[in-house]
């Protein structure tokens, strides 16, 4: 059994999802492991990781617009405004969401289903730099 650890990094527009399935398939094919587990963690606390439906667009727009409607910006609620009226919001929107996913790595790659994509969800409304880390674990 083997052990690798790799980091992608995105540069964001803002709110939204960013697929980033490509890049994860090629880390995990340059990382030579065949079979076994690729662990991805998001190193920041208002972006997530998820694994969503990659067929039809109004399936991001429809997250975004709920949860716009879930966790308000500029809510009067939050006192942490620090990097300005989003800034708890996209705290509270990486609570409710992940940090880390697994994916099953079979025949050299993730083992996504037919809709399935790996996404970077971007709850600030700036641009930013993102930087996700995969650890793979396997033959």
């Amino acid at each position: 059994m083997r052990q690798v650890q790799r980091s992608l990094q995105l540069e964001t527009r803002g709110k939204g999802l960013y697929d980033i399935s490509a890049q994860v398939q090629k880390l995990i094919a340059d990382s030579g492991i065949v079979s076994g587990l690729c662990t991805l963690f998001i190193q920041h606390t208002s972006a997530s990781l998820l694994i969503q439906e990659n067929a039809d667009v109004e399936v991001q727009r429809d997250l975004e617009r709920w949860f716009t409607r879930l966790v308000v910006d500029g809510d009067a609620i939050f006192r942490h405004t620090d990097e300005g009226p989003d800034d708890m919001t996209a705290h509270v929107r990486s609570a409710l969401t992940q940090t880390s996913i697994g994916v099953p790595v079979i025949e050299g790659r993730a083992a996504l289903g037919t809709w399935q994509a790996v996404y970077v969800w971007e709850h600030r409304l700036a641009p930013h730099t993102r930087r996700v880390l995969l650890t793979l674990i396997g033959d």
